[in-house]
């Protein structure tokens, strides 16, 4: 048997991989992340057993695989967006490779992604930002050294903050000194759900422009200025006279 650890993305039925939503209606076996993964991603399944992983802890997330193994039956661990992102299976593995359970990961849709497209932005253009950090705020766990978000805002890139509403004000005041006040900055709320929502502004009025949406948890905050309309340089991809493998030049 397999365990597989799906993404499911970040809220919209639809936007899971083919092989993701095939491997949710054939497995005998479902364990998904129920305070994350709607109910609607799971329409069409033949499982056996069901189980709702937000309502157990990790040895008995385990012991629920170990228990399918025995009866040879592949497992669809379903997770939000990608689970290789904040999906916490790197523990799940951990204890999978020393009981000898074989597993595949399955890439979904981040919320990084989904939040980009609601805004109808790419997040690295030619000569503003060719770089994306994701990155979380280390409030209720240290981040590793190196990775404060002081740190990572020295780049300049585009930032994806994942956990960080809660903490909003005192991201902003991290980020004011390296990004300046008129950077542009958004904050989505459960991305391609039906409630979502999002406030777009800068680093000078986002913190009032989020309180008066009442945001306090599942939301993304988007920092950086290929969100607002810096100028920006053409690809080299497109450019006419740029020759390449499948445009030859003359």
């Amino acid at each position: 048997m397999t365990v597989y650890f799906i993404g499911a993305g970040p809220g919209d039925p639809e936007l899971i991989t083919v092989k993701g939503q095939r491997l949710i209606r054939q497995c005998p076996v479902i364990i998904y992340a129920g305070s994350l993964v709607p109910a609607a991603v799971l329409e069409g399944h033949r499982a056996e057993t069901v189980i709702n992983s937000a309502e157990l802890h990790l040895q008995q997330i385990v012991e629920a695989m170990r228990q399918a193994h025995a009866n040879g039956q592949d497992v669809a661990r379903v997770h939000s967006g990608d689970p290789s992102l904040y999906g916490a299976i790197g523990e799940q593995i951990r204890h999978l490779r020393e009981l000898g359970i074989d597993y595949q990961i399955i890439p979904g849709v981040t919320a990084t992604a989904a939040s980009a497209a609601l805004l109808g932005c790419e997040l690295t253009l030619p000569q503003v930002s060719q770089t994306v950090i994701l990155t979380r705020y280390g409030d209720s766990s240290p981040m590793p050294a190196g990775e404060q978000l002081a740190d990572l805002a020295r780049h300049g890139s585009t930032l994806a903050i994942h956990l960080g509403i809660k903490n909003l004000a005192r991201i902003v005041e991290e980020l004011l000194p390296h990004y300046g006040a008129d950077c542009p900055i958004a904050v989505v709320h459960r991305a391609t759900w039906p409630d979502q929502d999002w406030a777009r502004g800068t680093l000078a009025d986002i913190v009032e422009r989020v309180a008066s949406k009442g945001f306090r948890r599942t939301a993304l905050i988007l920092v950086g200025h290929v969100l607002g309309d810096a100028p920006f340089a053409e690809s080299a991809l497109y450019r006419a006279g740029h020759a390449h493998l499948y445009r030859p030049g003359n």
